[in-house]
C-alpha cells in the first residue's frame, strides 16, 4: 500500500515536520551500528584538530607517498595493478572500485574487488583478464576480482567475473555474495562491445563454479547502475543510477510472490520477475518534490511513493527518460548505499547547475522502508577550494563502522580523503591519497572507493582507483560514547 501524500502530510503535523518518523539524531545515535555516534569524546583520549576534536588527529604525511594516516595507523598494499599478479600469472588488472569482505574458509578473509573499465579492452592496459567459463561479453574490459588474504599476511588472487563493463559499486547479501553493478548502458553494437551491458551480475567469492556462465539478473533493470543494498526482512532490493540529463533515480526491486533469497536465486529469475519501481518524494506540506537538490538543511524528511518502471530493459529509452515530468524523483550522482538500522544510507555526490535545487558537494539520506521516509543526515556544503587540504567534496562508496560513525570513500575535486562524518554533520579526515598521478606543477589525485570493514572489524579496506590499489589499514579504533 502507498503512502499518500494526505497520510504523510497528517503524520508530520503530529511529530514536528516529520522528522521523529525516520528516527531522530537521538534514536539513531543509540542505534547499533548507527549512522554515528552523539557528538561526544571517544573512549580514552583525543588530540584536538581542525575538525573541532573529533576523529583521530592530524594526517601524519606518508615518506613511501601513498596514503597519509594518524599517527598510530599503518597501511599495507595488497594489491597494485601493473605489479601484483593473479594466480593464473597476467597482472591485477586496473582501476579499482567498489569492494566487498567476507570470512572466508580458515581463518582467511575474501574480498571482491570490482574493476571500473568500460570499451573495448584495447583501450587499457591491464583489463580483467578473459578467463575461460568466466565470461559474459568477450569484448568487454570490466569484470571483478577476488582476493584472499591468508592468516600470515599471504594474499591470492583470482578472476571472479570477466566480460562485464564499467564495474562501479554493487552490494554484498546478507546470503555472503557480491552484487556487481555496471555503471553504462552500452548496448551490442556500440562502444566495441558485442552484448547489451548495463546490468547487475551477482559474484560467489566462496565457490568458484558457482561463477561459471555468468548471466546478468535483468529483472533488476538496465541503466547506469551504482550500488545495491538488500532489505533482509522484505527481501527488496535497492538500486541507485548514477546518470545526468536528465538526473538519475532511486529503484526499489520487489521479489515476486513465494521467492526466496540464497546462493544463485537471482540469476534463475525470470527477465521480466517481481516490480521494479522509482521513488517519487514528496513533502510534510504534501507537495511534490522533483530533485533531491531541494533539500537544504539536515532533519528535511521526505515521504515516499514507488513508480513502476514501464520498460526496464530500456528497450527503446534509458528508463530515467521513461517518466514524465512529475512523476518521480531525481538526484545528481546517486552512488554508495549501506544497509543499516533497518534502512538504507544513500549518497548523492554533488548538485551543480544540472540540479533544480541548491547546489551542494554531498548528501547522505537514510530511507526508512518501515515509514517509508527518507531523511537528509548529512549535508557537505559547496567546497570552496578543493585543491587545499582541510573540507571535503563528492561523497562516493560509504560503509557504516563498527567502531560508530559513516566512513566515506572521497570523489571530488581537487586532495582525496577517506573521511568520517558524525550526526550532526562533523566530518574528519581517516586519510589522504598522496599518490600524485598528475605532475608537480598540476598534482592529480585519484579517487578513494571501495570503503568497507573487515568482518571482525579490524582492518578498513579501500582503494585508490587510479593505477588500482587495494589498501588494508589498521590502527587504534576507538568507539565513541552514546
Amino acid at each position: 500500500m502507498s503512502l499518500t501524500r494526505r497520510d504523510f502530510a497528517r503524520r508530520s503535523a503530529a511529530t514536528g515536520a516529520g522528522i521523529a518518523l525516520a528516527g531522530s539524531v537521538g534514536a539513531l545515535a543509540s542505534a547499533p551500528n548507527a549512522l554515528a555516534s552523539a557528538d561526544t569524546e571517544s573512549v580514552g583520549e583525543e588530540p584536538e584538530d581542525r575538525h573541532g576534536g573529533v576523529g583521530y588527529g592530524p594526517l601524519v604525511p606518508d615518506p613511501d607517498g601513498i596514503l597519509a594516516l594518524p599517527a598510530g595507523f599503518t597501511y599495507r598494499i595488497l594489491t597494485h595493478s601493473g605489479r601484483t599478479k593473479l594466480e593464473s600469472g597476467e597482472y591485477t588488472p586496473s582501476n579499482h572500485d567498489g569492494t566487498a569482505a567476507f570470512d572466508g574458509p580458515r581463518g582467511t578473509t575474501l574480498l571482491v574487488n570490482n574493476h571500473e573499465l568500460g570499451g573495448p579492452r584495447s583501450r587499457w592496459d591491464h583489463p580483467v583478464p578473459l578467463t575461460e567459463g568466466l565470461v559474459y561479453d568477450p569484448a568487454a574490459s570490466g569484470g571483478c576480482t577476488v582476493v584472499e588474504v591468508r592468516p600470515g599476511g599471504h594474499v591470492a588472487e583470482w578472476v571472479g567475473i570477466a566480460g562485464t563493463s564499467t564495474n562501479c559499486a554493487g552490494g554484498s547479501t546478507p546470503w555472503g555474495t557480491w552484487l556487481t553493478c555496471e555503471e553504462t548502458e552500452d548496448r551490442a553494437g556500440s562502444n566495441g562491445m558485442t552484448k547489451d551491458h548495463g546490468y547487475v551480475f551477482e559474484v560467489d567469492p566462496a565457490d568458484r563454479r558457482a561463477n561459471r556462465d555468468p548471466r546478468p539478473v535483468k529483472a533488476l533493470g538496465r541503466y547506469a547502475h551504482e550500488a545495491v543494498v538488500v532489505d533482509p526482512k522484505r527481501g527488496h532490493l535497492y538500486l541507485t543510477e548514477d546518470a545526468s540529463n536528465p538526473n538519475g533515480l532511486l529503484y526499489r526491486w520487489t521479489p515476486p510472490e513465494g521467492f526466496r533469497h540464497g546462493r544463485g536465486r537471482l540469476r534463475a529469475l525470470a527477465d521480466d520477475a517481481g516490480r521494479l519501481q522509482a521513488f517519487k518524494c514528496f513533502d510534510s506540506g504534501g507537495r511534490f518534490v522533483d530533485d533531491l537538490s531541494r533539500a537544504t538543511k539536515t532533519g528535511t524528511v521526505y515521504g515516499v511513493d514507488w513508480i513502476d518502471v514501464p520498460d526496464r530493459d530500456a528497450r527503446t529509452a534509458s528508463v530515467r527518460r521513461q517518466f514524465a515530468d512529475g512523476q518521480i524523483t531525481r538526484a545528481r550522482k546517486l552512488e554508495g548505499m549501506w544497509w543499516g538500522d533497518g534502512g538504507a544510507y544513500i549518497v548523492s555526490s554533488y548538485a551543480r547547475a544540472e540540479s533544480p535545487g541548491a547546489a551542494h558537494d554531498g548528501q547522505v539520506w537514510f530511507y526508512d522502508p518501515k515509514r517509508r521516509t527518507l531523511t537528509l543526515k548529512v549535508l557537505l556544503g559547496v567546497n570552496p577550494d578543493p585543491s587545499r587540504d582541510g573540507a571535503f567534496d563528492g561523497p562516493d562508496n560509504i560503509t557504516v563502522s563498527p567502531y560508530g560513525g559513516l566512513v566515506v570513500a572521497e570523489d571530488g575535486d581537487g586532495v582525496q580523503h577517506l573521511l568520517g562524518a558524525t550526526d550532526s554533520g562533523r566530518t574528519y579526515p581517516i586519510a589522504r591519497n598522496e599518490l600524485n598521478v598528475g605532475t608537480e606543477e598540476e598534482p592529480e589525485y585519484s579517487e578513494f572507493a571501495g570503503v568497507t570493514f573487515s568482518p571482525d572489524g579490524k582492518t578498513l579496506f579501500a582503494n585508490i582507483q587510479t593505477p588500482g590499489i587495494l589498501l588494508a589499514v589498521t590502527g587504534p579504533w576507538k568507539r565513541r560514547r552514546r
